[in-house]
């Protein structure tokens, strides 16, 4: 049985110790009313305090759901943590107009990307940092865009796989909607994370885990209640998104000079 007091210890510690060793005001937490942001907002302000803790909203009118708007602000209220709210539909329209309209996942992508620089406007302001939500499930099959909600400072929730999330969110007392709702990232109407990532969380956390101790891709669906179907899928997503989770490859040419 997990003890989360142990795992809330650990990652308030380091918390605390990343923002004191950059010498940082505090941090700024985009929240969406998921359960990984708000399970985020609650540690942080756990490590910090309520006043070096700042939630940015940004939703997109017509995409973002109204109860992720209301989740968001209820998990402000309830900690108590100052917040900004930031429509960002005037800046896709702006970066569209001069762009062209693109593809469904390049304007998909350049939501995420700009909320990336909303919080980066915030922190450099406040000389905080960004507190990353990514937690270790859509970090391995990369789930996330690339410098966009990838673009954080530092990622409090980032080993836990999204199951162990849910978990932690309620020892901490996250409102019990946010962690019953469906998960959805809120990149057009109707998206949904299982959805797109073509498997649930629980059974996707279950290839995960076993791949973590190094079980034979071949036994996982003997062992477990997965399909082979499913292991390959999981395993593409991870050799695909490997150049999201290493730093951008250099040409070396320094025994030319």
């Amino acid at each position: 049985m997990t003890d989360w007091n142990a795992v809330v210890d650990r990652i308030t510690n380091f918390v605390r110790n990343v923002v004191k060793n950059a010498n940082a005001e505090g941090v700024v937490i985009g929240l969406s009313g998921g359960v990984d942001s708000s399970t985020t907002a609650f540690l942080c302000v756990r490590a910090l305090g309520e006043d070096k803790v700042l939630g940015i909203i940004m939703p997109e009118r017509g995409v973002t759901r109204e109860e992720d708007v209301e989740d968001a602000l209820k998990v402000c209220e309830i900690l108590g943590i100052e917040y900004k709210f930031v429509e960002i539909n005037p800046m896709v329209e702006v970066f569209l107009n001069e762009l062209g309209e693109g593809n469904r996942i390049a304007v998909a992508n350049l939501k995420p990307r700009i909320r990336m620089i909303v919080n980066y406007y915030f922190a450099n302001n406040l000389k905080r940092l960004v507190a990353g939500t990514g937690n270790k499930s859509e970090l391995m099959v990369g789930y996330y865009t690339k410098y966009g909600d990838g673009g954080v400072d530092f990622l409090p929730i980032g080993d836990l796989y999204k199951t162990e999330v849910f978990e932690l969110a309620k020892f901490l007392g996250v409102p019990e909607r946010i962690i019953e709702k469906t998960p959805s990232a809120g990149l057009w109407i109707g998206q949904t994370d299982e959805g797109e990532l073509g498997i649930t969380y629980e059974r996707l956390d279950t290839i995960l885990k076993a791949l973590e101790k190094g079980i034979d891709p071949a036994e996982i669906p003997k062992k477990f209640d997965v399909s082979e179907e499913e292991v390959k899928r999981v395993l593409e997503m991870v050799e695909k998104s490997r150049h999201k989770r290493e730093p951008p490859p250099i040409a070396k040419v320094r025994d030319l000079l």
